[in-house]
C-alpha cells in the first residue's frame, strides 16, 4: 500500500519537471507578449488578443510536430495552447 506522502518516483519527477518547464515557458511568454502589446499603437487589448492567437497556433503546431499526448499526465504544448485560447477569448471580450 503506497503512502500519498512518499516522494514521487523517477517517472513522477520527470512529469513534474516537464510541467514546471511548461508553466515557466507560459509565464515568460505572457510577459513578453504583454510587453509587445504595451508597445503597440493599436491598443493593448487588440494586440494582445492577436499575439495570443499566434501563440495558440504556434503551440498547436509544436505539439503536433513533437507528437505530444493530448491528455497526458504532464502539461504539454496542447495545454499551453488551451490557456492561450482562453486568455485570447477574455481579451476579445474586453475590446
Amino acid at each position: 500500500m503506497s503512502n500519498p506522502f512518499d516522494a514521487p518516483g523517477p517517472d513522477g519527477l520527470r512529469e513534474l519537471a516537464a510541467s514546471v518547464q511548461v508553466l515557466l515557458r507560459f509565464c515568460m511568454r505572457i510577459v513578453i507578449l504583454g510587453l509587445f502589446a504595451l508597445a503597440s499603437r493599436q491598443g493593448f487589448g487588440r494586440t494582445f488578443e492577436g499575439l495570443l492567437s499566434f501563440a495558440t497556433f504556434y503551440c498547436l503546431v509544436a505539439a503536433t510536430l513533437r507528437r505530444e499526448a493530448l491528455l497526458g499526465p504532464a502539461l504539454t504544448h496542447f495545454d499551453e495552447a488551451a490557456a492561450y485560447t482562453a486568455l485570447a477569448c477574455l481579451a476579445m471580450r474586453t475590446v
